[in-house]
């Protein structure tokens, strides 16, 4: 059996009965999933073509319920594979949430209804940046709705940073750089001071006349995923000179980039540093801020994605999942 390395404490095998990811030819279909804190990206490959892509909300389970990752999972499989999945040969699944062997067969338990004939491999989505950026070995970050960094060797070993979710970490994420603004709005209400540009940003963004009343939406059921799309009131802010604004990037950019110290410091290997989620694609100001970052503790072997993680599953699978870069 081929297998395709994990993030620590993710299983190896695809469950009972089931073959890993491989890399012979096959006229057979492969299922590629990438499940993040905000959505599900599905790509299907047909002989190594990309035959047809999907989108639906998120399915980890961290973030919804059990139910709402079935159902969005049912919706993605439907457009993916409207003649139904019992074509399907192979299911790689890159998902944060997956920590251990449970983790691992209750996602798989989600899938399994729609492929029912497919070997079901499991990784974590960090698994899915880095082999989306050509790499087999290095170090993975993403920074999207939380954040997290993963890296590995050429003899296998790995190492983990982060990745524990909003209540104990994500620092550098969505959710977290727009925690902040709330957090230095209602500061700022506190002391008496009247709404800047940012604190106008962000009740404006969530629709709201006074700083008080962000307090109960914030505790509300907005969850995760809403609160992470907020965060573009600090980039916004920050591109119009808010100094306060670029602190909070600053910030966020200084604990991604401690992230992948921490990693650097297990494994001995200091690139390719391959960053993927929303924040770190999408975001120049991060961008720009990392790069420095980076540099100035010698790592310059740096890609942030131009391609969605889930097209990481075409080489995994095309690779065999060897280990060695």
């Amino acid at each position: 059996m081929l297998d395709i390395p994990n993030a620590p404490s993710t299983p190896q095998s695809s469950g009972p009965g089931e073959a890993g990811p491989s890399a012979e030819p096959t006229t057979s279909l492969v299922v590629g999933l990438d499940i993040g804190g905000s959505k599900t990206h599905g790509a299907l490959w047909a002989d190594g073509v990309l035959v047809g892509e999907a989108r639906a909300g998120s399915a980890n389970v961290q973030n919804v319920t059990p139910d709402d990752a079935a159902r969005n999972l049912a919706e993605l499989f439907l457009e993916l594979t409207p003649a139904g999945g019992a074509d399907v040969a192979q299911v790689v699944a890159g998902s944060g949430g997956v920590d251990t062997a449970e983790d691992a067969e209750r996602l798989r338990g989600l899938i399994r209804p729609h492929a029912p004939g497919a070997a079901i491999h499991v990784v974590h989505d960090t698994r899915l940046i880095l082999a989306a950026g050509g790499a087999r070995t290095g170090i993975a970050v993403i920074a999207g709705t939380g954040s997290v960094a993963w890296g590995v060797d050429g003899d296998g070993r790995e190492a983990r940073s982060g990745g524990w979710g909003y209540l104990l970490g994500d620092e550098g994420g969505g959710y977290w750089v727009a925690r902040e603004a709330v957090r230095r709005t209602l500061h700022r209400h506190d002391a008496g001071q009247q709404p800047d540009d940012l604190d106008a940003a962000v009740l404006a963004l969530n629709g709201v006349a006074t700083p008080t009343e962000l307090i109960g939406l914030f505790h509300s059921g907005a969850g995760r995923t809403y609160w992470a799309a907020q965060s573009r009131a600090v980039f916004d802010a920050a591109r119009t000179g808010h100094t306060e604004a670029g602190g909070i990037i600053d910030r966020a950019a200084e604990d991604l980039t401690q992230l992948v110290l921490d990693v650097v410091d297990v494994i001995g290997l200091p690139g390719p540093v391959v960053l993927g989620g929303g924040l770190a694609m999408h975001q120049p100001d991060l961008q720009a801020r990392l790069r420095h970052r980076f540099s100035d503790r010698g790592i310059d072997d740096v890609v942030f994605l131009d391609r969605d993680p889930v097209m990481g599953v075409q080489f995994l699978v095309a690779d065999g999942g060897r280990a060695g870069r």
